[in-house]
C-alpha cells in the first residue's frame, strides 16, 4: 500500500439484509461498506459530496478493486479502513476491512475519482485547487 495522506476508520456491523443464500455477506455490499469509510474520510477534509458539489465539481467513482480473501457474516463487527494515497490528478483511497475482534484482514481493494467540472462535464486532468487547499497541502 502506498503510503497515506490521510486514514480513517468506521466500524459497521453486518446486518442480516446484506446476506446473500450462502449466508455471507453479499460481495457487492463491501463497495457500501467502502462507501461509509471514504464518506467519513471526506467528512475529516470537510470536503464530502455537498462541499464538492459546491465548488463546482463532482467526482465520480471512474475506478473499483476489491479483492475478498475471507467472508463477513451477520452481525460481525467490522473495522473499514480508509487510506487517501493519491490526490495530485486524481483521489485514489485504499481500503482494508478487518474483523474488528481478531484484527484478521477479510477484503482490500481501492477506488480512483476524478475530478469533473459541474458546468460543462468536462473532465480535470489535474485536481482543482480546493481539493488541495481542503488537504492542507501545496499543489506542485
Amino acid at each position: 500500500m502506498n503510503k497515506a495522506l490521510i486514514s480513517v476508520s468506521v466500524e459497521v456491523i453486518v446486518p442480516f439484509h446484506d446476506l446473500d443464500p450462502m449466508d455471507v455477506a453479499w460481495h457487492g455490499h463491501y463497495v457500501k461498506y467502502f462507501e461509509l469509510a471514504r464518506c467519513a474520510l471526506l467528512d475529516r477534509i470537510d470536503y464530502n459530496y455537498p462541499q464538492m458539489r459546491a465548488s463546482g465539481y463532482a467526482w465520480p467513482v471512474i475506478d473499483l478493486h476489491v479483492r475478498y480473501a475471507q467472508p463477513a457474516r451477520f452481525n460481525q463487527r467490522l473495522t473499514v479502513r480508509a487510506d487517501l494515497v493519491e490526490w495530485e490528478q486524481r483521489l485514489k483511497i485504499q481500503y482494508q476491512i478487518h474483523d474488528t475482534e481478531s484484527g484478521r484482514r477479510l477484503t482490500k481493494g481501492h477506488t480512483v475519482q476524478v475530478a469533473v467540472q459541474g458546468d460543462t462535464g468536462e473532465m480535470c486532468f489535474v485536481s482543482p485547487a480546493i481539493l488541495f487547499e481542503k488537504l492542507g497541502v501545496k499543489a506542485e
